[in-house]
């Protein structure tokens, strides 16, 4: 008698969980404003990069034949000089690429030295309670109600103007953000179970800041840093634009609109494209920044 043996259906198997990078994507990604801001932050970058070899003109190079020259589908315009020429015969869509490397490193610049001391002073002020916090605590309290651009224009006129001063500056005015963020992310970390357990560990300081704490708190200070770098590019530009910034000929973005100020009514494209330019990477910097915001937080996914 032949009997007949059910085996049970094959299990499915289920899906792998998504890794780190493509939650994080998946996240980001809905988030359309912050996709555009980051394709614009992509595209300046790769224009900032590759300016010596796209730009049409070098950037400072005259042309005593094309004297606010208007832009090439304006009457009178010439394709040689697309967006048009300044004062004194600067092609302007080069001075803009070559503007593009300059106010980005001054951004990424400046960003970087407030992270590395903001998160170097927060780790103090977060680990060492008491009369070190509340020294470095206070100070930032006193550069936070100054106002910023204020704060820089007096600090850049004690060192003297200047591209590096002016870096100087807004780093300074931008650094209290990082410390507070940094402190406040310690003093939520330290309390934790595996603070607790590496401590017992037998870890000392040094390696409970930057082994343990230092890599829970990067995520607010990514998304800080992202934003800081729209505010650094705005505060760099507003002191070129005042004389103190970048100094001429530099084809930085505010002193391109500092040397336009007479010719606004003559001659519009002087100024409305270097102004665009900055509008377009304060813009792109700061959906970037949102978008890594609600993704690198729990609280905010979707």
């Amino acid at each position: 008698m032949n009997t007949t043996t059910t085996t049970p259906a094959a299990s499915v198997a289920a899906p792998a969980p998504p890794g780190p990078w493509r939650e994080f994507w998946g996240a980001f990604s809905q988030n359309h404003g912050a996709v555009l801001g980051l394709a614009t932050v992509l595209l300046l970058l790769l224009v900032a990069l590759l300016a010596p070899w796209i730009a049409p003109h070098a950037p400072n190079q005259t042309d005593s034949a094309a004297f606010l020259l208007p832009p090439a589908w304006q009457s009178g315009g010439s394709w040689a000089h697309v967006l048009g020429t300044d004062a004194i015969g600067r092609d302007i869509l080069s001075r803009l690429m070559w503007g593009a490397r300059l106010s980005l490193s001054i951004g990424v610049a400046v960003v970087a030295i407030s992270v590395v001391v903001g998160i170097a002073l927060g780790l103090v002020a977060g680990f060492f309670r008491g009369v070190f916090e509340i020294a470095i605590m206070r100070l930032m309290d006193i550069v936070l109600t100054l106002p910023s651009l204020l704060l820089a224009i007096v600090i850049v006129a004690i060192l003297g103007p200047g591209l590096i001063n002016a870096m100087i500056a807004v780093a300074i005015v931008v650094l209290p953000h990082y410390v507070r963020i940094t402190r406040a992310a310690v003093i939520s970390e330290v309390s934790r179970d595996y603070v607790t357990a590496a401590r017992v560990s037998g870890a000392g300081t040094l390696r409970l800041m930057f082994s343990e704490v230092l890599p829970n708190c990067a995520a607010p200070l990514i998304v800080q840093a992202s934003l800081g770098i729209s505010t650094a590019i705005l505060d760099a530009a507003a002191l070129g634009f005042l004389g103190l910034g970048a100094q001429p000929p530099s084809p930085e973005w505010g002193t391109m609109l500092a040397d336009a100020r007479e010719f606004v009514l003559r001659a519009w494209w002087v100024v409305t494209f270097p102004g665009l330019a900055i509008l377009a990477a304060v813009l792109a910097f700061n959906l970037l920044g949102d978008g890594l915001r609600d993704a690198l937080d729990p609280k905010l996914k979707r």
